[in-house]
Formats: structure tokens, C-alpha cells, sequence
């Protein structure tokens, strides 16, 4: 794996203006991911995750804006970028998995219409590029055209059966495990060197879950492109990333490779999420939720951001904004109570 990153975010602050003030949903994290990494944005609803994705991909629409920062991709600055360049960029070279499948998906088109348009947008659809990774079809019909029979590739390669037959369909017509697939079909059409996939599972039960990860992982490997995986369960970071940020409030709480991460987790906030995860060798009659929510991001608390939730916070969490500092080789946390930080 390369050392030289492929998408690097520096100090990026993302806000709304609402009628109750400024609401900073991205206060200032940074992070990078290397060339066929997994990378891990962990956090519970309402840290920030969905924004900081929307930020990568130049979507934050009005009231929302970008303060400051940067968002370097293959080395180029994103935020220098206007609209028509971005568009080039975003579902070609970077694409996107929206968490609402149903949503995502028109459904006065047919699925084979939908992934069509993708083709034409950001492949060479004549060129025969896709084949360099996807096989040929058993006793395909030579009838159809050419972007049909990539569109029929692309979802034999995500596992939809019958895939000629299902391009006539429209969207109400798959169920939302298959939805999941054709948007992850989409999203791979231009063999994208950055996959970001926001909360790819939601609403889906714990098998359909379990399938669409492994597809994920399958086709991250097989195809080497990195991937942001945002989502608000550890277990699932722990099958798949490499490295994951922990991220409350719009703030970094801790950084660090998943096996450090689990094997020994720093920050209050991440054993809270760890505590949410039931496990096989421990027998516990019920889960510790984290007590409490998310502050109202217009009205963040002094101090630390974590601090009326965390059961270890001491008189000067609540006017001390603990910084995110390397605590131990290659582990950052921001927490006055880590062995190791330097107030």
C-alpha cells in the first residue's frame, strides 16, 4: 500500500445557517486515505459524517457552506474546483453510496435506464473498458446494445439474478437489499478510484446487511479502489476498515488502525460505542447505551463536547476544548484523561 495518500482532508469546517444561528456540523477534522485502504468514519447520528462525505463531494447545498480548509484528491485542492469540474470528478473518479436506496433511485425510470445513464455520463460504453474486470455473460442476448449489456454486466457482477430481465424493471419492483446492489452497481459503472459508501445499510436486516458488506469488500479488492465506509457500528468497522476516525459533534475523538483501536480503546466515547456491541464470548443481560444525545450543534457545550455524556469527566472538561494529539506512535485521541496527553 502506498504511503503518498489519495484523498486528504485538512481542517475542514462545514456550516448551516439556521434561524437559530451558525451550526458547524464539521468543526475542523482532518484525515487522509491511502490507495486501496479501507478508512473507517464512525459516529453516532448527528456527528457529522454524512456532511464531511457531502463536503468531499461538493454537495453541500445552501444554507450550507465551507468555511475553511482543504480537500486534496491525487494531490489537487477539490475546494479550488467550481461546479464543472467537480462533475467530472464526482461518479467518475470518486463516487458515492447514499444511505435511502429508495430515495436514490428514480422510480419513474427503469433500473436498466438509471444505470445507463451513468455509462454514457462517465464510461467509454464502445470502448469495452468495463471488461477488463467484469466477465461475459452466459448466452447473452446479441440483440441488445451495447449499454445494455454493460448495464446487465454490472448487476450480474453485484449478484442480481436474471440481470437481462431485471434492466426492464423499475425500482419498487427490487426489494431494498437488491435497491443496495443496483446503487452499488452504479456507483463501480466507472471503476471510481474512491468509493464512498454513507450508512450503505440502513433499514436493511442484519443478513442483507452482512451480504452487502462482503459484496463491498469484494469489490474493493478486486477492482483496488480505496473506500470512506461511514457508518455508526463498530462491529461493521471492525470486519472491514484498515483505519477509522471516531468522530462527536463534528469532532475527531480518536484515530487509529483498527486493531489498535479495538484492542485498546482510548477515548470514553469509542468504549461507549464498543459497549453497544454484543458479544458471543460475554454473557450480559443487556447493553450499556451512552446516556444522553448529541448536542445541538448551535449550541455546543464548553469544553470538551462529550463531557455531560462522559462518566469519566473531570472539573476541566467543561471549559477545557481537548485538541486531537498523538498519545502513543501512530494513535491520536483528544481527551485530558489519556495516559500520554499533554494538556
Amino acid at each position: 500500500m502506498s504511503a503518498e495518500p489519495l484523498l486528504e482532508v485538512e481542517n475542514l469546517r462545514t456550516s448551516f445557517s439556521t434561524e437559530r444561528g451558525d451550526l458547524t456540523a464539521v468543526d475542523g477534522i482532518s484525515f487522509d486515505i491511502r490507495p486501496g485502504e479501507i478508512f473507517g468514519l464512525v459516529g453516532e447520528s448527528g456527528s457529522g459524517k454524512s456532511v464531511t462525505a457531502r463536503s468531499i463531494m461538493g454537495l453541500v447545498e445552501s444554507p450550507g457552506r465551507i468555511d475553511s480548509g482543504e480537500i486534496r484528491f491525487d494531490g489537487e485542492n477539490l475546494l479550488e474546483y467550481g461546479e464543472r469540474e467537480m462533475r467530472e470528478i464526482r461518479g467518475d473518479r470518486i463516487s458515492m453510496i447514499f444511505q435511502d436506496p429508495m430515495s436514490s433511485l428514480n422510480p419513474a425510470f427503469t433500473v436498466g435506464q438509471q444505470i445507463k445513464r451513468v455509462l454514457r455520463l462517465h464510461t467509454d460504453v464502445g470502448g469495452g473498458g468495463l471488461d477488463r474486470w467484469l466477465r461475459k455473460l452466459p448466452g447473452l442476448d446479441r440483440s441488445l446494445s451495447e449499454a445494455d449489456e454493460e448495464a446487465a454486466k454490472l448487476l450480474d457482477r453485484v449478484s442480481i439474478p436474471d440481470p437481462v430481465e431485471r434492466l426492464r424493471d423499475y425500482p419498487h419492483q427490487f426489494s431494498g437489499g437488491m435497491r443496495q446492489r443496483v446503487l452499488i452497481a452504479m456507483a463501480i459503472a466507472s471503476d471510481p478510484e474512491l468509493l464512498i459508501a454513507d450508512e450503505p445499510t440502513t433499514a436493511l436486516d442484519v443478513t442483507i446487511e452482512a451480504q452487502i458488506f462482503e459484496l463491498l469488500s469484494e469489490l474493493q479488492e478486486e477492482l483496488g479502489m480505496s473506500m470512506l465506509l461511514i457508518t455508526h457500528d463498530l462491529s461493521v468497522v471492525a470486519d472491514t476498515c484498515d483505519r477509522a476516525i471516531i468522530i462527536y459533534a463534528g469532532n475527531i475523538m480518536e484515530r487509529a488502525d483498527i486493531y489498535e483501536l479495538f484492542d485498546e480503546p482510548l477515548h470514553p466515547y469509542t468504549r461507549g460505542l464498543l459497549n453497544l456491541i454484543p458479544r458471543p464470548d460475554t454473557r450480559t443481560e443487556r447493553l450499556e447505551p451512552i446516556p444522553g444525545t448529541v448536542p445541538d450543534l448551535t449550541n455546543v457545550p464548553d469544553g470538551c463536547p462529550f463531557h455531560p455524556r462522559c462518566p469519566e469527566a473531570v472539573e476541566e472538561c467543561t471549559s477545557h476544548d481537548p485538541e486531537l494529539q498523538e498519545v502513543r506512535p501512530g494513535r491520536d485521541a483528544a481527551c485530558i484523561e489519556v495516559e500520554g496527553y499533554q494538556r
